[in-house]
């Protein structure tokens, strides 16, 4: 029988990432099995440049976890060599990331996840990662709502270089 201390230590590491679970907008699983320390490296810190926590979680612990947090679906995703990543502010980050990773690896392979505090597919998932991102689509907002005012100064422009050319 497993001594008491073991047992509350597990039962820590349960509620750490049943936290997790809870405060992230998103969180993909992925089989990593196949990484070179090179590419493990790599992975990480394009993980970290967009606050996207990268852990590897016990599948008995991340089992309990999902279900103590309301996504018993996720049950099945934890067999083989798992990985999660979590991120706390955008979405759509972890999904292009990996995504991107997975297409030019063999070794990574996306399970699912959740997207915005609900189970998502895999199908859902590589939907979400074609998306662009927060910073891309605010870019193309403002171009777009500038777009009429600055056809509206070219315009008022091109009258008073008429108006000059007619007094001269």
């Amino acid at each position: 029988m497993p001594k008491k201390a073991v047992i509350d230590a597990k039962a820590k590491r349960v509620e750490a990432v049943t936290e997790k679970f809870n405060n992230a907008t998103s969180a993909i699983i992925i089989n990593y099995r196949g990484l070179n320390v090179e590419e493990v490296t790599d992975l990480r810190k394009q993980l970290r440049d967009s606050n996207v926590a990268f852990n590897v979680i016990k599948n008995n612990i991340a089992v309990r976890a999902s279900k103590e947090a309301g996504y018993e679906e996720l049950g099945d995703l934890f067999k083989g060599p798992t990985a999660v990543a979590f991120s706390d502010e955008d979405p759509i980050a972890p999904a292009k990331i990996l995504k991107n990773f997975a297409d030019n690896t063999d070794a990574v392979e996306l399970k699912g996840g959740i997207l915005e505090n609900k189970v998502a597919s895999l199908d859902e998932i590589e939907e979400f990662a074609s998306l662009p991102s927060r910073e891309e689509s605010i870019s193309t907002l403002a171009n777009i709502l500038q777009a009429p005012v600055r056809k509206f100064a070219i315009a008022v422009k091109a009258v008073a270089e008429k108006d000059d050319g007619d007094a001269a």
